[in-house]
């Protein structure tokens, strides 16, 4: 195999007079030796290419006339056409490829510096190499370039967003590793999980989102899924991911009890709309049943306050984390969501809610729908990257309130295309006691006090059957059924529960 990289002024960099100017005399790594032998190995036995078409390009040649001939070459193979030094003769000299590296007598060369195409394979990893390396250099330069001042757009935390963000891009978009997995491998996973699934009592092979029905439906939230929970303003869509992220923690807390050891996993809560202090409060006001309107105004007496105390003591241990940095970007989220997967495990992350969040720092899309799409894309991403369910909370369109049915529908979704697209499933939580509420009779709109009277009898027939109830539609799900799962919704300290309506 040949080896990589090469500079003459590498050893200067070591040398007594080394520093800066010896750093900027060193060449960028490549290694032309190994891309000459493996075009001639290509050249000499097409079925070289074979070993190195899945993740060599042309741009990750350093010599831009190597990668414009294995850019032909690989055109040619890719037809089913033979391409050696007769068949691509007349195409180089026509484009005029070779000119520039000494005209047809280039291919000569080629063909003697190949070794063997049994090493295809090697050359082409090292050439990937040099480019990744090449790369990082650009990286680097743009990172310096940058805190001098070339971009006074960006402050200091964006500029590490960026760095953060092309890092990102070079690690996943350098050449895609790995490729078919045998149906046998593919079995012993699905084996795996079936296992794990048949191990535990009950219907929940995930993790418990804490809602009985929710949890039967789609058997907990399974990583790499992408959830959006969805709703207009004043539904219930915090307090029912709230619920959820609580539920969570408290399964990983209680699991990590019973083994006598500290938890493997944490829930990270993305706040971009509530403060970290807003949403403890919430949880603390269900935990505890004491309204949060209460606490707000200080209208609690020495019991209830001890209560809220008490409960505030028992959850302070619990594997929930909330980051309330508002307009987060998703490079941002990512990198957090990383670092907290490497120092506690990350079993659930939730975002509050997504149409509050900016694309990855750098990117400027042209319109509102690409924004959206890039960043549903991106927590999918995450979603796959980490191996935990995303919930990702979203606004739906005001064309809802226009409907005598206001039930929500997947073409609610604001920039929906996209939404529905990236998810692996899609809920929205509805409470029919809101509206309702707000069609009160008023007795100025009847012409007799009986029809009045009449009127209101009736209303409160009707709310008193949807009283304390909401409704989530699972109206997408990649992995199970959908359909309607009712909730019980308590106003006065927000939170969600299982609703009973068969008593044994």
């Amino acid at each position: 195999m040949i080896e990589s990289y090469p500079s003459s002024a590498a050893s200067d960099a070591s040398s007594d007079d080394g520093g800066l100017s010896a750093l900027l005399r060193r060449s960028p790594p490549a290694n032309i030796a190994a891309e000459q032998a493996l075009l001639g190995a290509i050249l000499t036995n097409n079925k070289a290419y074979e070993r190195v078409s899945d993740f060599l390009e042309p741009e990750h040649f350093a010599d831009s006339v190597n990668g414009r001939i294995y850019e032909a070459v690989a055109r040619r193979i890719e037809r089913g056409q033979l391409a050696d030094p007769v068949t691509m003769k007349a195409e180089f000299e026509h484009t005029g490829v070779l000119d520039a590296a000494g005209g047809p007598a280039y291919l000569a060369k080629l063909l003697t510096a190949m070794v063997g195409i049994v090493n295809a394979g090697d050359y082409g990893r090292v050439i990937h190499d040099a480019w990744v390396r090449r790369q990082l250099i650009d990286i680097g330069e743009s990172v310096v370039n940058n805190a001098f001042g070339a971009r006074p757009d960006l402050d200091g935390s964006d500029q590490i967003a960026a760095s953060e963000e092309a890092l990102f891009k070079l690690a996943t978009e350098r050449g895609q590793e790995g490729g078919f997995v045998s149906f046998g491998k593919a079995l012993t996973g699905a084996i795996d999980v079936a296992e794990k699934a048949f191990l535990r009592t009950g219907d929940v092979v995930g993790l418990t989102s804490g809602l009985r029905d929710l949890d039967k439906r789609t058997g907990g939230l399974h990583p790499s899924d992408l959830l959006i929970l969805a709703g207009r303003p004043a539904m219930g869509k915090t307090a029912l991911a709230t619920k959820i992220a609580f539920s969570a923690a408290r399964s990983i807390m209680r699991d990590a009890e019973e083994k006598g050891e500290k938890p493997h996993g944490s829930v990270a809560i993305f706040s971009l709309e509530m403060s970290s202090e807003q949403l403890a409060t919430r949880i603390l006001s269900g935990e505890a049943e004491v309204s949060g309107e209460k606490i707000r105004r200080g209208d609690i007496g020495q019991k209830e306050f001890d209560r809220f105390v008490r409960v505030s003591r028992e959850l302070q241990k619990l594997p929930l984390y909330i980051d309330d940095t508002p307009a987060i970007s998703l490079s941002s989220m990512r990198t957090r969501c990383r670092r907290l997967a490497r120092t506690q495990g990350l079993s659930l992350v939730v975002v509050d809610y997504l149409q509050l969040m900016r694309p990855a720092i750098g990117t400027k899309p042209d319109s509102r729908v690409l924004e959206i799409s890039m960043i549903t894309q991106g927590l999918k991403a995450i979603a796959k990257e980490l191996s935990v369910p995303v919930i990702a909370l979203s606004q739906l369109s005001r064309q809802v309130e226009s409907r005598e049915d206001k039930r929500p529908m997947l073409s609610d979704l604001r920039e929906s295309g996209s939404i529905e697209q990236d998810a692996d499933a899609v809920m929205f939580v509805y409470r029919d006691e809101y509206y309702l509420q707000q069609r009160m009779p008023k007795d100025s709109a009847y012409d007799s006090n009986e029809k009045f009277q009449a009127a209101t009898e009736e209303w409160q027939r009707k709310m008193a059957l949807v009283h304390n109830k909401a409704e989530l539609i699972l109206e997408k799900q990649r992995h199970g059924p959908t359909g309607m799962i009712q909730l019980y919704f308590e106003g006065e300290y927000t939170r969600f529960g299982d609703l009973d309506i068969i008593h044994e």
